[in-house]
């Protein structure tokens, strides 16, 4: 049996199925489907045409608009019928046409996503993913499984990435851009093959980064990105000079961490 809250509203033409956990506050607009093991947290919305299935639970205060699919199954080739999950933050906006799946069992069977994100039209988080709080991603952004999303991401239109990709934290995706290789922590990708550009400086200021310390995180972009050596060399070398600048550290355990791709740098240019 389903667990309705007596606060809730549901229009009778959206289908909620048995087992169903309703919290207070909840609008369910017409023509919306709610499967038997999903959790709605208070004051979530439905705003209508929005199906919301598996093993889906959504944060309070979350919307959910027209034609969203949320909580599908996988699409991983590899997919098996075990249950899986879909985690979604509080105080998300999920627009029109999003999708998003559940994990798989291979790897975890968890998808995430954080709270106080904004998905525009037509963007899909596949299976596996993770991403982070106040993460922005525009019409038509496409993850595919395993990629990891940074705190204060944003990902402009059309952007593609690749599988078990990792964006940094405040990392700024151009608009089209295919992402193969990881991309720092606000670090500036752009173009197809992407390209690292630079620092999102623009977005450490909206951070509220004081202007002394973007000064000394370029320096150690240069650092690490200009002349000859190993980029994970050069970023171990100038760890001992950056231990009181959280920013640079970010940065360097961002490269010094074991991953799956190979590092966005400014010097990967299109073969042939």
């Amino acid at each position: 049996m389903s667990k309705i809250a007596g606060s809730a509203r549901i229009h009778p033409m959206s289908v909620v199925d048995d087992g169903a956990e309703i919290g207070e506050g909840v609008v369910i607009g017409p023509f919306c489907h709610v499967g038997p093991k999903v959790v709605l947290g208070a004051n979530v919305e439905l705003v209508s045409h929005a199906v919301v299935v598996g093993r889906t639970t959504v944060g309070e205060g979350t919307r959910i608009f027209q034609s969203a699919v949320v909580g599908g199954d996988s699409q991983s080739a590899k997919h098996s019928a075990v249950d899986t999950t879909l985690e979604i933050g509080r105080n998300c906006t999920i627009r029109e046409g999003v999708t998003m799946n559940t994990g798989t069992v291979e790897h975890g069977g968890r998808t995430v996503v954080g709270d106080s994100c904004l998905f525009l039209a037509y963007s899909h988080v596949a299976h596996d993913c993770q991403v982070g709080n106040h993460v922005i991603m525009s019409n038509n952004v496409l993850l595919a499984g395993h990629v990891i999303v940074g705190d204060h991401a944003i990902i402009g239109g059309g952007a593609a990435v690749h599988q078990f990709t990792r964006i940094g934290r405040n990392a700024f995706i151009g608009g089209l851009s295919a992402v193969s290789y990881d991309v720092i922590p606000y670090g500036i990708l752009n173009g197809n093959p992407g390209l690292l550009e630079g620092l999102n400086v623009v977005g450490m200021s909206r951070a509220g980064i004081d202007r002394a310390v973007i000064h000394r995180v370029r320096h150690a972009y240069k650092a690490i990105f200009e002349g000859e050596g190993s980029v994970r060399d050069k970023a171990a070398a100038i760890r001992h000079e950056y231990e009181d600048c959280p920013q640079v550290i970010d940065i360097l355990d961002f490269i010094a961490a074991e991953a799956d791709r190979a590092l966005s740098t400014p010097a990967r240019r299109r073969k042939g």
